[in-house]
């Protein structure tokens, strides 16, 4: 179960020749691959890409009428194997990467696939999650196309451009034969706009045609010699072929007036927030016309020094607008100017930040600073006068409150965490490794439990060498998509070859959450064109896990912590795993809130627990809170003078799991928790029992009331 349908959105890529599609991004470019004749598409989600691999998902019917084979891969490292299909035949394929870390995974594949080169045009999405709003270590993709010598597109985020990209892509591909990444920012993935539809084509040579005409061809084999051929064949034909077609092809893209003294040089995916600045600047009009020279980098690898030395020619200053770090565009072109001899000043990243994302503010100071500095003409007066700047951004971070990401409210891995905390109350701290995933959060407050993470799925095998024996034996956290996308080899295999004395929790939420929330394996829930319900103790028994316990209600706080207890002080020497299964609540709720309010409004009865504290028995020591910090928790000052310390309250955002009660009865924190059931549509029976209810209450209160000593402030 995605976190997002695209059913409805899916239905537009049937358009037609010369009809207009409407939409985002991400399925514009999956309405590009089937105008484009792809016989075969997988990949692995993520963001910012993740629903590209849903909107395929979604249109499996529309890529069946076509003959196009959709696998959801296992990994990215799956994914760029499968590429190999355009190896021997003429069959066009296309796979998505989550950013630099899906590289980081199929860069084993990648090199080999590029080593060999395709026939058929091999196109790998990536979508470059970079900047403040990343999931993900702060990577560029562009040192792997260097590596591996594979052409790197950029196109400038617009729906035509997008398009085109696609298309010229896989003849770029072809026209090599060496494949080539295809890179889509977030502001790619998820603009808006509109292009001009194509007819659907079907592949001119479909897997099932492959099959049935097997193709082999020994040259092709990533093995000495024929490696050393394959080296050569790169720098003599490849590249020189790759250079050709996009210089005649025209993907670089040159804007603005033909001659100035300066010119600015980008990455084609820093096009919007380049005219954006400019624009701010009053040296660009609404259209997009420049008054700057523009020369577009939609191919950021390979580089063509012809083009670049002739936007150079009659400029004396060029700025280069490269995000990320290292600066390897800016360093080629630096190269390019030495070895013409040109003598023209060179900037980048001596005004722009080394590192970091290029936001709006940050485009409109660097554009701004290079023109003060070299063509101070083109500003407008008010932006050279003195004391012309503007006013200074406040600083937010006095007023408004920090708040580190966290899980969800109702989340089932909280309670996991909140017996971890317990555990090592009782039995010390531990050495305690996280991985990939949301469970990751419980390192920040208030569990602080793992301090490092070394990849999907290698949670364990980061505590490889802390599993030889010791005073406690250490832990290690991975979640059910870690499990299946990497763990299961090198993680829980690896533990079990080396007898390693450990612990592992796996952290079952019946889905791949961090990713979008798309099935795995063990998923519990029908899917109708994957293969689910296929138990995680199986899997670990069969690769000689003996001592495995699984827990198939994590809010069950004490059995957590009594099973953690089991496996940190047993005599058993060996990998010990805990499977802590609970169905995401993010999912959980997408499913079942919409079939609670479908019986809410037929009338039906329908019963929502909701949990509260009550205010005469909390003590406000807040121990609740450090052993849960569900965001539905908060603090509550009463109107009592004799009590200063705020009390525990919870808020309507409760979805009623009941960890907070779970965690205060293993704790044995205080009573104060109550569990109270909103009632929709009740039934006359129960408005009897409420009005009961309310009169024996009343009663009571009423008698305590009367017992009450009062003063009426008289004097005798």
């Amino acid at each position: 179960m995605a976190e997002r349908s695209f059913a409805k959105e899916v239905q537009k890529l049937r358009l037609g020749e010369g009809e207009t599609f409407t939409g985002e991004g991400i399925l514009a470019i999956t309405k590009a691959l089937l105008e484009c004749g792809v016989g075969y598409v997988g990949g692995y989600q993520g963001a910012p890409i993740s629903h590209l691999m849903d909107v395929l998902a979604d249109a499996q019917d529309i890529l069946a009428e076509l003959g196009v084979r959709f696998e959801a891969n296992a990994s990215e490292a799956a994914a760029t194997a499968m590429l190999a299909a355009s190896v021997h035949y003429p069959i066009r394929g296309a796979v998505t990467y989550k950013g630099p870390v899906g590289v980081n995974v199929g860069s084993d594949a990648l090199a080999n696939l590029a080593s060999s080169g395709v026939n058929g045009g091999a196109l790998i999405i990536v979508g470059e999650d970079y900047g403040e709003g990343s999931s993900i270590m702060q990577e560029r993709s562009h040192a792997f196309a260097m590596k591996s010598q594979v052409w790197l597109m950029d196109p400038r985020p617009s729906l035509p451009t997008i398009v085109r990209g696609v298309e010229q892509g896989f003849e770029l591909s072809e026209a090599s034969n060496t494949p080539v990444m295809l890179m889509v920012r977030i502001r790619s993935c998820h603009v808006t706009g509109t292009f001009t539809t194509r007819d659907n084509r079907r592949p001119e040579m479909t897997v099932a045609d492959a099959l049935a005409n097997p193709s082999s061809d020994f040259n092709r084999v990533v093995l000495p010699p024929m490696s050393f051929v394959q080296e050569q064949d790169k720098v003599k034909n490849r590249w020189p072929a790759a250079m050709k077609f996009i210089k005649e092809q025209g993907l670089n893209e040159r804007f603005g007036p033909r001659q100035a003294p300066v010119g600015i040089v980008l990455q084609g995916g820093m096009y919007n927030g380049v005219i954006r600045a400019l624009q701010r600047l009053g040296l660009a009009d609404l259209s997009g016309d420049s008054q700057i020279p523009l020369y577009v980098l939609n191919v950021t690898y390979p580089l063509v020094p012809d083009e670049f030395l002739s936007f150079c020619e009659g400029k004396e200053a060029v700025l280069v607008v490269e995000e990320g770090q290292p600066e390897f565009i800016e360093q080629a072109f630096a190269a390019m100017l030495y070895k013409a001899g040109a003598r023209i000043a060179l900037h980048g990243k001596d005004i722009f930040p080394m590192a970091g994302e290029y936001t709006g503010q940050v485009m409109l100071d660097g554009i701004e600073g290079f023109l003060r500095a070299v063509a101070p003409a083109y500003l407008p007066a008010q932006r050279l006068a003195p004391n012309s700047e503007n006013a200074p951004i406040p600083d937010l971070s006095k007023t408004v409150p920090i708040r580190p990401p966290g899980f969800c409210t109702g989340c089932p891995e909280r309670p996991i965490f909140a017996a971890l905390k317990l555990a090592q109350g009782e039995l010390g701290k531990h050495q305690i490794t996280g991985d990939i995933g949301c469970h990751l959060f419980a390192c920040l407050p208030p569990f602080e439990i793992g301090g490092a993470t070394m990849g999907y799925g290698l949670g364990p095998a980061a505590n490889a060498a802390f599993d030889g024996g010791g005073e406690r034996r250490p832990i290690s956290i991975i979640g059910d998509g870690g499990f299946w996308h990497n763990g299961l080899s090198s993680s829980i295999g690896n533990a079990v070859f080396n007898k390693s004395d450990s612990l592992t929790v796996i952290v079952d939420n019946y889905y791949s959450a961090a990713t979008g929330g798309q099935d795995v394996l063990s998923s519990r829930a029908d899917n109708a064109t994957k293969s689910t319900k296929h138990p995680i103790t199986a899997a670990l028994k069969g690769v000689g896990v003996e001592w495995v316990r699984q827990i198939d209600r994590t809010y069950d706080v004490p059995k957590m912590l009594a099973t953690i207890r089991e496996a940190l002080t047993t005599d058993y020497k060996g990998p010990k795993v805990i499977v802590a299964s609970s169905e995401c609540m993010l999912n959980r709720q997408r499913r079942e809130r919409p079939q609670r309010n479908q019986a809410i409004r037929e009338g039906r009865r329908v019963e929502a627990p909701r949990f509260g504290v009550d205010e005469a028995i909390c003590t406000g020591d807040h121990a609740c809170m450090r052993l849960s910090g569900c965001p539905s928790l908060s603090l509550k000052v009463l109107d009592d003078p004799l009590r200063d310390d705020p009390i525990a309250s919870i808020d309507t955002s409760c979805v009623g799991c009941g960890n907070c009660g779970e965690v205060a009865d293993a704790a044995v924190l205080c009573p104060s928790f109550y569990r109270a059931d909103v009632v929709h549509n009740p039934s006359e029976r129960d408005r009897k029992r409420a009005r009961f209810a309310a009169r024996v209450i009343g009663w009571l209160q009423s008698r305590r009331a009367a017992r009450r000593l009062t003063f009426t402030g008289e004097t005798a």
